[in-house]
């Protein structure tokens, strides 16, 4: 089963409680909570807060968006990442593979990432607690060649991926990248975004339903007993009325799954 929820840092503008209530009021069923603003690391009293919030008002935390990033460790321990998702009850952390792209970093580089990786994912799974990397530019998950041949070389099994499509790349391509990330598939990052012909490598958000025939390939194709969230990350100008329309048709895509 496909969840419908929201990762928080869409609205990083809001506070923990108007994150919640947006939430409450699309009619989604779960938030990841960002490191960032809303549950910063090591901030146990505001993870305790964030939960409370998002228990009482009928949701689940999906996972905890913790920015950490698997070597060099620049900004905090993973060991205090892991305390705030376990105060969030994050049954998953997201983290990021490194700060270089698969074609900048030497194989030490990946050596070091798949080594760290996989003793973060001990110390999590010996807090019942899952891990799992964005699937972003400029690390080591910039491809899905990459990304794969990284959780392979990490070889543990409390280690996955996220997934989201790439807006340079069309939806053949999208869609042979989420084939490839998909046995080690932990959750979705639900966004429609166009190519800016006005700026070089950057990008349009555009309204989700507007890319309805892609993401009902892309939610059909995980779609075989996969159980995680799809969530929404970012809207058009930051704004809650987007947000709304972009969460009604998440809801419609699931819904027509069934």
């Amino acid at each position: 089963m496909i969840r419908a929820g929201l990762v928080s840092i869409t609205f990083r503008q809001h506070s923990p409680a108007e994150v919640v209530d947006l939430a409450r009021k699309a009619g989604l069923a779960s938030i990841e909570w960002g490191g960032d603003v809303h549950a910063p690391h090591g901030d146990l009293m505001r993870a305790r807060e964030v939960r409370h919030l998002t228990g009482n008002a009928g949701l689940r935390v999906s996972s905890y968006g913790s920015y950490y990033r698997v070597w060099p460790v620049k900004n905090c321990p993973f060991e205090h990442v892991l305390e705030t998702a376990l105060e969030l009850e994050a049954p998953l952390v997201r983290v990021w593979a490194g700060e270089l792209g698969s074609t900048q970093a030497t194989p030490e580089q990946r050596r070091q990432v798949a080594f760290e990786a996989g003793r973060i994912a001990d110390l999590a799974a010996a807090a019942g607690v899952a891990v799992a990397f964005e699937y972003h530019n400029n690390t080591l998950t910039d491809t899905p060649e990459s990304a794969v041949a990284l959780v392979q070389d990490a070889a543990h099994p409390n280690l996955g991926l996220y997934w989201q499509p790439r807006p340079e790349r069309n939806l053949k391509e999208n869609l042979a990248a989420l084939r490839a990330v998909q046995p080690w598939l932990r959750s979705l990052h639900v966004f429609h975004w166009l190519p800016d012909p006005a700026r070089p490598g950057g990008h349009l958000r555009r309204p989700l339903r507007e890319g309805t025939p892609d993401w009902m390939q892309y939610l059909a194709a995980v779609d075989d007993g996969w159980q995680g969230d799809a969530l929404i990350e970012f809207v058009r100008d930051d704004s809650d009325e987007a947000f709304l329309e972009d969460a009604a048709a998440l809801k419609d895509w699931l819904y027509n799954l069934i």
